[in-house]
């Protein structure tokens, strides 16, 4: 009987030392997933001054990774439309009559590190019930701008057209920054709202920036459409100016996000968890 008692006692220390074990590493959540929903906002040649909000889809899907309780870092997927139409643009712009416009869904893979405002406890449930965070990164950006041939009222991919006789790549350097703000909803989740700009390397993402090339250099009757538009005025003679090559291209991304911290434990979260424990279980055989 002693044996059977000495045996059941230590399985369930040892099922209650798991428990345990498997509880506290439960509650130290350091990696999480993250989707939202927003807005995308083109800033180019073909939108118009004072318009910085565009009714534009996107989506996005992410983990975060906290390195302490305030620096973390994100890898996060994008994707989301952008447009642009000189039909749009107001009288006194000019650029009705030069009539081009631009139409694109993009995809974007990005890194950036991740600053708050506020640390977060020992735990991750004992994090501030409000924060506000900013952020820096890099990024890739695939980007295929599309237009509306005059002749056949398709959508016809621009770049391999050459409508400005230039080579241009449809995958180009990004590097997103910006800040957002959260809320804690329940110990496993976040709802933030988040506002980030790119800053790009190329200046066509709509298709459009120096200047028209002119049926001398462009042969092909497709791409000649396609490059000159213009409805009046003399603005699309070869050599005139089509765009702004001084000043690139740029986007914005508006979105509202959850945050989930999923029951993992990992790395230096849990290295500072258990640092931690350490210097409680000294301080209390003093």
């Amino acid at each position: 009987m002693k044996k059977v008692t000495l045996t059941f006692s230590l399985l369930l220390l040892g099922a209650t030392t798991y428990a345990q074990s498997f509880y506290a590493a439960r509650r130290e959540r350091s990696l999480i997933l993250t989707a939202g929903t927003g807005t995308s906002s083109y800033y180019g040649e073909l939108a118009n001054p004072g318009n910085y909000i565009n009714a534009n889809l996107h989506f996005n899907v992410g983990a975060q990774y906290y390195f302490t309780n305030r620096i973390a870092t994100r890898v996060e997927l994008n994707w989301f439309q952008l447009a642009g139409d000189d039909k749009k643009a107001t009288p006194e712009s000019g650029r009705m009559q030069r009539n081009l416009s631009f139409q694109s869904s993009n995809l974007e893979v990005s890194a950036v590190g991740i600053v708050n405002l506020f640390a977060h406890g020992d735990r991750f449930y004992r994090r501030p019930e409000y924060n506000f965070y900013g952020f820096l990164g890099v990024g890739l950006l695939y980007s295929n701008p599309k237009g509306i041939d005059p002749a056949t009222g398709e959508l016809v991919a621009l770049q391999p057209l050459k409508t400005e006789a230039v080579d241009y790549s449809l995958v180009n350097l990004a590097i997103p920054y910006g800040f957002g703000g959260r809320v804690k909803i329940m110990p496993d989740f976040n709802i933030a709202v988040e506002i980030g700009w790119r800053k790009l390397f190329t200046d066509y993402l709509d298709d459009v920036s120096t200047t028209y090339p002119g049926s001398a250099v462009l042969t092909d009757p497709v791409a000649l459409r396609l490059s000159d538009k213009r409805t009046t005025g003399s603005q699309g003679t070869p050599g005139g100016m089509r765009g702004n090559p001084g000043n690139n291209d740029a986007y914005m991304l508006l979105n509202v996000k959850v945050e989930y911290y999923l029951p993992w434990q990992f790395g230096s979260s849990a290295l500072y968890s258990k640092k931690r424990k350490s210097v409680k279980y000294k301080k209390s055989r003093r």
